[in-house]
């Protein structure tokens, strides 16, 4: 998904697969570089269907990376030229890329290809007002949780102290008055950070989305809007953003603000590993079929994940979600990748196939945000924007694919990192 925007989104395909060969050819045999992921180079015209490519929303994408990257002396003079350059003019948007970039075959140890997933912005029907049509509730940030940094050092240990630093957070004190035992908290190994209640004098791990759904924070939490669909609801908060229409037709964009310290669980593993569905089947889609034919499982099914995400309204509604590099994403044109491998802003050549087919899927995408479970050189996740069509997508995107990263001429892929 940071998901404190829309970057711990998590990818809807949650499975494993057997890593196969990429379909395309690659510009010229590899090259060793001192990057790590980075396998050869060329100039982006020689990339496989680069010249059937339409580069207009591409140079969009590029333009909004270049808000983060525009002050970086690499990418300045690329900027400036990608500011001025006449979209409309495709020849010279193409030369721009060719004349400008460097393209840079990615590969982790023997592999050039890897898993392509999706994510998107549901959207929501709700209003701001509960009614027996919108009877399910978009929390705020609860004003009764608490956090605590916590060192993994320190999880081992039977009780800790701390003492209250503001109205939400604590910290670690050896005279403090609030009792922490590292041990009645789940172990999340993306953090060292507790949430939790104050009950007393001791921290206690804050409710699960079992309990948030039975109604344990109904007047802690601020409700942001009331929506038609718990299912829905449910994706939102798997995506970690989306849109709400309201009934009077105007839009309300929300965004992750905070969670409730529970690592993530999948429902789909849980459905497959119950013999309930098959691993081809655990799709959103599937899920949704899986939960229309069990209404009288739905809370049961949801429970499973303890994590629960808490939202807040992000200003305006016809931009993108605000990826981790800070920047609007482009539906279609903006991937979730792990920073360590490719520096986030850069464009990225994507060949890759549409979900569930053998068609190729290749175009020039941005690097403009991050996911948890986004890792590896080889791993991408595609915004397809949002709405009912990029959600069918999205849910059903689990392809393989292979990926160039295109970097300003003079610039390596070890010095952009």
């Amino acid at each position: 998904m940071k998901l404190k925007s829309f970057s711990t989104a998590w990818p809807l395909w949650l499975a494993l697969l057997a890593l196969a060969g990429c379909g395309t050819t690659p510009p010229r045999a590899p090259i060793e570089t001192t990057a790590p992921s980075a396998a050869s180079s060329d100039n982006p015209a020689a990339l496989p269907d680069w010249q059937r490519q339409s580069l207009a929303d591409s140079l969009q994408g590029l333009r909004q990376s270049c808000r983060a990257l525009q002050k970086k002396s690499a990418w300045n003079g690329v900027c400036r030229e990608a500011a001025v350059l006449p979209e409309g003019d495709a020849d010279a948007v193409r030369r721009f890329f060719e004349n400008r970039f460097t393209a840079w075959k990615l590969q982790d140890a023997n592999r050039d290809s890897g898993l392509i997933t999706g994510y998107y912005e549901p959207l929501l029907n709700g209003s701001r007002t509960r009614s027996e049509r919108t009877p399910w509730p978009v929390y705020g940030v609860p004003r009764d949780m608490v956090s605590v940094d916590v060192p993994m050092s320190q999880r081992g240990r039977g009780t800790l102290r701390a003492r209250q630093a503001g109205p939400n957070r604590l910290v670690l004190a050896a005279n403090g008055d609030i009792e922490i035992h590292p041990a009645d908290f789940a172990a999340d190994p993306r953090g060292t950070r507790l949430k939790g209640r104050l009950s007393g004098s001791r921290l206690l791990p804050y409710f699960t989305r079992g309990q948030i759904n039975q109604g344990s924070i109904a007047g802690s939490a601020p409700v942001l809007a009331w929506v038609e669909d718990p299912v829905e609801l449910f994706f939102l908060q798997v995506q970690g953003s989306g849109r709400i229409q309201l009934d009077d037709g105007s839009f309300l964009h929300v965004g992750f603000a905070d969670q409730n310290g529970y690592p993530y669980q999948s429902i789909g593993k849980w459905l497959v590993d119950k013999g309930e569905m098959t691993l081809g089947q655990a799709s959103m889609q599937g899920i949704k079929d899986w939960l229309a034919r069990h209404p009288q499982r739905r809370d049961e099914l949801f429970a499973v994940n303890p994590s629960y995400i808490f939202f807040k309204t992000l200003p305006g509604d016809d931009g993108g979600p605000i990826g981790a590099l800070g920047v609007p994403l482009t539906g279609g044109y903006s991937i979730a990748v792990d920073p360590r491998y490719i520096p986030l802003g850069a464009p990225i050549y994507l060949s890759t196939t549409w979900p569930h087919s053998s068609e190729p899927l290749v175009r020039l995408v941005n690097a403009q945000d991050t996911g948890s479970a986004i890792k590896g050189a080889l791993r991408a996740d595609l915004f397809w924007g949002y709405g009912t069509e990029a959600g069918m997508y999205a849910g059903r995107m689990k392809q393989q694919g292979c990926m160039w990263l295109l970097l300003p001429k003079g610039l390596t892929p070890a010095a952009a990192l």
